[in-house]
């Protein structure tokens, strides 16, 4: 379990470290590298609207990639998501910007990011599964929650990384904007490196094992018959409410988390509003993320106690008046209110983020278990992540900002909403119960 651990937490983490630093750089830099013509707001919007192309991509990459997890197994598919997203992540810090070739620099970045949303549209699913196939039923929560730290500690991470960089070459520098911000996305390179490395050394999850051994045997018993379908298929057909409420009840999450480490970087930084330091945002940063991390564990051991889902909605019934103080807190306009600010955020998405790396998994069959809850997870990254943030720096223009805590109150009740549909899976067994569950939906 120690190396398992290890393999899917330090996937987890370099690949959204690499996804992250994208989210740093939209709100920092790319709006001047990128988009110099359009001006400060405009060049932000667009900016986040690069941003939000990954979260399209992530649907597509879920089935594609849960369709080879589900055939061929976890680990091998983790391996290509891994080398994806490593290989366009060091493309954006080679990319020329706007004043080398134009237009075409904007299009060849929304490529990059469009395949950086493809691969962690897959990484997700199989690191939580890798994780919560091996784990014992009463401490899988525990242990699903180990791939949960790599957003914690991939956001410390690029936080940190830019802070590094930002005082080095000055906070205002133009090296800084010419080639400073491209640091972290070439050195990722590294990471990737130490990633595969440790990928390659795990082996195939025993649940899934022993399913590709019922299937090498042609035969059914104390497993299920393997898919004669498509997994995406199976995964639609038998359980589609499952897929679109354990989207729906992710909403929450991923609004709150990419409004907190890239919509707030921005608005923090903001010249015509809190015009708080670059420094002085990342720093703040690595310290919400240390609150994240140490909220992702509590959250799962506490799951494993009373229930994945009595931790999820008792999470969503915090944010829905965090949602109305949040903007208030931050306008005070002082360091430590946007460090509250910040950190309360991520503090709430953890509440949410440990249970959910088992809770998900636990509700699809394992056949097509990648397929469905690399589904449900990127449906909820969709709207959540990649459409509310681009709202909110649209609504927060025009109708200020206390508009934007009304958005997330109401993602918070969609989500509360959607938990409420779906069953506690604490302590299920995953071979025998998710069976038992197919053959009722048929």
């Amino acid at each position: 379990m120690a190396r398992v651990a290890v393999a899917s937490s330090m996937g987890s983490i370099i690949e959204f470290y690499d996804f992250l630093i994208y989210g740093t750089a939209a709100a920092l830099v790319f709006p001047q590298v990128f988009f110099p013509a359009l001006g400060s707001a405009a060049g932000t919007l667009a900016s986040f609207g690069t941003f939000a192309v990954a979260f399209v991509s992530r649907p597509l990459g879920a089935i594609l990639f849960g369709h080879f997890g589900d055939k061929l197994g976890r680990k091998k598919t983790l391996v290509a998501t891994l080398l994806i997203m490593g290989i366009a992540t060091i493309s954006i810090g080679l990319l020329p910007d706007a004043s080398m070739i134009g237009v075409a620099a904007p299009i060849i970045l929304v490529l990059l990011r469009f395949l950086q949303g493809f691969a962690v549209g897959g990484e997700w699913a199989g690191a939580a599964l890798m994780a919560a196939e091996y784990a014992p039923p009463k401490r899988r929560g525990l242990y699903a929650a180990f791939p949960q730290l790599g957003p914690s500690i991939a956001f410390a991470l690029a936080s940190g990384t830019f802070l590094i960089i930002n005082l080095s070459l000055g906070d205002k520098s133009e090296a800084f904007l010419t080639y400073g911000w491209r640091i972290p996305f070439i050195a990722s390179a590294l990471l990737v490196v130490v990633g595969l490395y440790i990928r390659l050394k795990i082996e195939e999850t025993p649940v899934f094992q022993k399913t590709l051994d019922d299937r090498q045997a042609n035969r059914t018993g104390e497993t299920f018959t393997p898919p004669r379908k498509l997994p995406v298929w199976e995964s639609v057909r038998n359980q589609p409410r499952q897929i679109l409420l354990g989207g729906a009840s992710t909403m929450m999450l991923f609004a709150f988390f990419y409004i907190g480490t890239a919509f707030l970087s921005a608005y923090g930084t903001n010249p015509e509003g809190l015009a708080h330091t670059r420094p002085t945002i990342l720093s703040l940063g690595i310290i919400g993320a240390l609150f994240f991390a140490v909220g992702t564990i509590a959250s799962a051991v506490i799951s494993d106690k009373v229930g994945r889902r009595a931790v999820i909605v008792t999470s969503c019934i915090v944010a829905i008046p965090w949602s109305l103080m949040l903007f208030p807190i931050l306008d005070i306009g002082t360091t430590f209110a946007f460090g509250v600010g910040l950190s309360g955020t991520l503090l709430i998405v953890a509440g949410i983020y440990g249970p959910v790396g088992a809770f998900l998994p636990e509700l699809f069959a394992t056949q097509y278990r990648y397929t469905g809850a690399g589904m449900a997870y990127n449906l909820g990254a969709l709207v959540g992540g990649g459409i509310t943030p681009l709202i909110a720096a649209s609504i927060g223009a025009s109708l200020g900002s206390y508009s934007i805590g009304l958005l997330l109150a109401g993602v918070s009740i969609i989500s509360l909403l959607a938990t409420f549909g779906l069953p506690e899976t604490r302590g299920v067994h995953l071979d025998t119960v998710a069976k038992a569950k197919v053959k009722s939906l048929r």
